[in-house]
């Protein structure tokens, strides 16, 4: 059986719905889900410039979970500039 899953704080939400390439339908395109603890975790590592202990602290998990928050965040990030995907934002954690 899994460990269940630590509630993270999270400070806010994502202004949109979605951020996608200009000019192309949403319909068009492949889709990459960017959960709240990920742009949090974004948020807080890159455009606050907090070190990983720090963020994690204020997030209220370990410093190896918000590596590993952070990591997945950053590869979903750079995959939808590099292909063109539209990234989503789940609001709903």
């Amino acid at each position: 059986m899994a460990r269940p899953k630590i509630e993270r704080n999270i400070c806010g939400n994502a202004p949109y719905d979605c951020f996608k390439p200009n000019g192309v339908p949403l319909s068009k395109l492949n889709k990459i889900e960017l959960l709240a603890e990920e742009l949090e975790a974004l948020r807080l590592a890159d455009l606050e410039s907090l070190s990983q202990l720090e963020a994690a602290t204020r997030m209220g998990v370990s410093r190896q979970t918000f590596g590993n928050i952070v990591k997945r965040a950053r590869a979903k990030v750079a995959q939808s500039l590099v292909h063109g995907h539209a990234l989503m934002f789940n609001r709903d954690q």
